[in-house]
């Protein structure tokens, strides 16, 4: 669940596989990698939000009000080991990997150095909004 002050954002969800602070250094073509620490990317995806509900009717958002942004990360074999930890990352950008986005319901392509504008997205996890990640586990 997610609201904007602005009519259009990008979502971002990310995951992540967290490799442990212990977890020991490795020697590649005499160079030292630490991965202690490392943060992988398994899996990324992108959500506009005027696509929430349809792809083939875009819808602007409210400015304040609370939406359900639902999407799927397309599925990925990833084993997270023991000891590693998981982590999902939500952002507005993703620049310069997907364009610039004027946060507002124009179109993109058409957009002017002035209609891109600074939003605040809000991202929910209380009871009655709650955001939440599912994960498909293979036993």
């Amino acid at each position: 669940m997610a609201a904007i002050i602005t009519t259009d954002a990008d979502f971002i969800v990310k995951l992540i596989d967290v490799y442990p602070d212990s977890c020991s250094n490795y020697e590649l073509n005499g160079k030292t990698i630490k991965l202690g620490g490392y943060q992988m990317l398994v899996r990324g995806e992108v959500m506009r939000a005027r696509f929430r509900k349809s792809f083939e009717q875009p819808e602007a958002m409210t400015p304040g009000k609370t939406e359900e942004i639902r999407f799927y990360l397309p599925d990925v074999m990833h084993t997270f080991r023991k000891v590693h930890k998981i982590m999902v990352q939500v952002q507005s950008s993703w620049f310069p990997l997907v364009e610039r986005h004027p946060q507002q319901f124009i179109d993109t392509y058409k957009a002017e150095e002035k209609d891109f504008v600074p939003s605040t997205q809000r991202i929910f996890h209380q009871k009655d909004a709650a955001s939440f990640l599912e994960i498909n586990v293979l036993k």
